[in-house]
């Protein structure tokens, strides 16, 4: 497969990347010039091979040129969101092992108020920096457009929300092949998606996810051109679409569900005919969403299933979904199957833990245990989610890790969110589930029992409310507090979570 330096020798002016709606561009030329100078400046940090680069980002132009540049100096990149707080930032700062940060004035306040904590770290913003914070784009311009001498293939290291609370970083190792080493994904992007030097791809979330980033940065393997919102809105969508005549688009179900709702006197004002492919994943989408999207644009909407963890990859085209609705597809390079407690494959159309073989190696960093609980004895790994597979292969999800809440795409853990409610003096006992939300496709909910049942429940919601937003990022925070004078829970004390969530799920 190609790499970017390729399209900046035969296409230098064609844009890599334009953002949407402020309209900033970078050519490929520019991308080319940006990454090596980046390439160079992490080298003079004194940044080797496997090391590793944090960026707290918004979507952003510059975002590309350092990812560019550290995938050809080596080093993993670890993206942030830039709504977690400072003590998750921290920690996943300090838990990655990161030797530079970098990051901009529009990241929030939650990188300024950690920087004291960072002192012995290098610190960027990527322009007009005020101190303890230096200024990347004027250190960068300071260094050789040329490539480093040494130039290898860098990698991710991306962290999702673990259920002990803490965040865990997904580590694979980096390619032992130069930087026109192929990404995994490659096939499923140029043979099924049918992305080429014509594609014109639009990114609507943010780049600080690991797929988004992932797709974005696979459209310049490829010498196409990304248009990256810098925020979602359903009309700007459709908008950007006709504005630059898309060819492909990666959304996810809650992007759906904004885009329907909109009046049909607008859906019907932009022109979407450019579009010769959709494709979908991050959290089960609901049929009936499916169907409308695909009655409104036509049989081009796809879906994969995959995690960060790289370990396998399944997808499905328009047509096999009409014949398999609800269906995640089938193994793409790997092989898949649903195995009983033992491990061991179970019958076709038996429910069990999915394992894929054959695909990548990874580990959670830091964290042999969690590692180690991942595999079978065959040595086949999961992602702790729950489904059957028919007899034509083809997988169906049936629940999910650890009752992981997948509300727009985002994984969020309950057991982080418990961890912050059991501590507030007035919370006697808590669980925290996802229910049913026709926008995000699940909302966090907090059920409480409070320590005094006479309590007023509103005002109790809202001092939890705050509480949290003390304490953990906004996404997280429950969106509706519940009250109970006792949770389920088993003679053993263990609480009976599924019978808790079956009540809002059964609504």
């Amino acid at each position: 497969m190609p790499h970017p330096f390729i399209f900046a020798r035969t296409t230098p002016e064609k844009p890599a990347v334009i953002m949407t709606p402020s309209m900033r561009q970078l050519s490929y030329l520019e991308l080319e010039e940006s990454a090596n100078r980046t390439a160079h400046l992490l080298r003079s940090l004194g940044l080797c091979r496997g090391d590793n680069v944090a960026l707290v980002l918004e979507n952003c132009l510059e975002i590309f040129c350092i990812a560019s540049a550290a995938d050809r100096a080596g080093l993993y990149i670890t993206t942030i969101s830039t709504h977690l707080s400072p003590d998750e930032m921290e920690y996943i700062i300090r838990d990655s092992g990161t030797k530079a940060v970098i990051t901009s004035d529009r990241a929030g306040d939650g990188v300024r108020h950690l920087a004291p904590r960072l002192d012995d770290l290098p610190l960027f913003m990527i322009k007009d920096a005020e101190l303890p914070f230096r200024d990347w784009s004027v250190e960068a311009a300071q260094f050789p457009t040329t490539p480093i001498a040494d130039e290898s293939a860098g990698g991710y290291m991306l962290y999702s929300s673990g259920t002990t609370g803490r965040p865990k970083g997904v580590k694979r190792p980096l390619p032992d092949r130069g930087i026109l080493t192929q990404p995994s994904i490659s096939p499923l992007f140029t043979q099924i998606y049918c992305a080429d030097q014509d594609t014109v791809y639009l990114n609507p979330a943010p780049l600080y996810h690991a797929s988004p980033l992932g797709w974005t940065m696979m459209v310049h393997r490829v010498g196409g051109t990304a248009v990256v919102m810098e925020q979602f809105d359903a009309e700007e969508a459709l908008k950007a679409i006709e504005q630059f005549q898309v060819t492909i688009a990666q959304f996810v179900p809650t992007h759906f569900n904004r885009l329907l709702r909109l009046p049909d006197d607008v859906k019907a004002g932009y022109d979407a005919s450019s579009l010769k492919c959709v494709f979908h994943a991050a959290s089960p989408c609901p049929i009936p969403v499916k169907e409308a999207m695909l009655a409104w644009w036509g049989p081009i909407i796809h879906e994969f299933y995959a995690g960060t963890e790289g370990n396998g990859i399944t997808a499905i085209g328009p047509d096999e979904w009409l014949s398999k609705k609800g269906s995640v597809g089938r193994a793409i390079g790997c092989q898949v199957f649903a195995c009983g407690e033992d491990g061991e494959p179970l019958a076709r159309g038996e429910e069990g833990l999915i394992y894929f073989a054959g695909g990548s190696v990874f580990e959670y960093h830091n964290d042999p245990d969690k590692t180690l609980e991942s595999r079978n004895k065959r040595g086949w790994s999961t992602l702790g989610d729950v489904g059957r597979i028919d007899e034509e292969g083809f997988l169906f999800l049936t629940d999910r890790k650890s009752f992981m809440i997948i509300s727009g795409g985002v994984n969020i853990y309950p057991q982080e969110i418990e961890n912050v409610l059991i501590d507030h003096p007035k919370v006697n006992d808590v669980a925290v589930i996802g229910a049913p939300d026709d926008d995000m496709g699940e909302k966090v909910v907090a059920v409480v029992e409070p320590v005094d049942p006479t309590t007023d429940c509103a005002d109790l919601a809202e001092e939890l409310r705050l509480f949290c937003r003390a304490n953990i990022s906004s996404v997280k925070v429950p969106r509706q507090f519940d009250f109970v004078e006792s949770l389920p829970r088993l003679p053993t004390g263990k609480l009976h979570k599924r019978v808790l969530r079956d009540r809002y799920w059964r609504k």
